[in-house]
């Protein structure tokens, strides 16, 4: 599902405009992205946390010439699937 589907899903369930479910999910993904820019976590009950994960400064290797190369620390955005979405998904089976 890409998020064109997913605006029209979100449309046809709830009544609202394709228009209004397309602002409807930006602002939810808004809200997300910029709490997890200030670090913080963002937790949906039955559906899982969004969080910020820290990878430290390493060192790694250029597979074409086997070279050393230091990769630097980074922050990645990490999801963690909560236990009914985690059972919604073992039920499909």
């Amino acid at each position: 599902m890409n998020k064109a589907e997913l605006v029209d899903e979100i449309a046809a369930t709830t009544g609202q405009t394709k228009a209004d479910a397309g602002r409807a999910l930006d602002a939810a993904i808004l809200a997300i992205q910029k709490t997890l820019e200030k670090g913080d976590e963002v937790t949906l009950v039955g559906f899982g946390t969004f969080k910020v994960s820290k990878r430290a400064a390493r060192v790694g290797r250029n597979p074409q010439t086997g070279a050393k190369i230091q990769i630097k620390a980074a922050k990645a955005p990490v999801f963690r699937a909560g236990k009914a979405l985690k059972d919604a998904v073992n039920r499909g089976k």
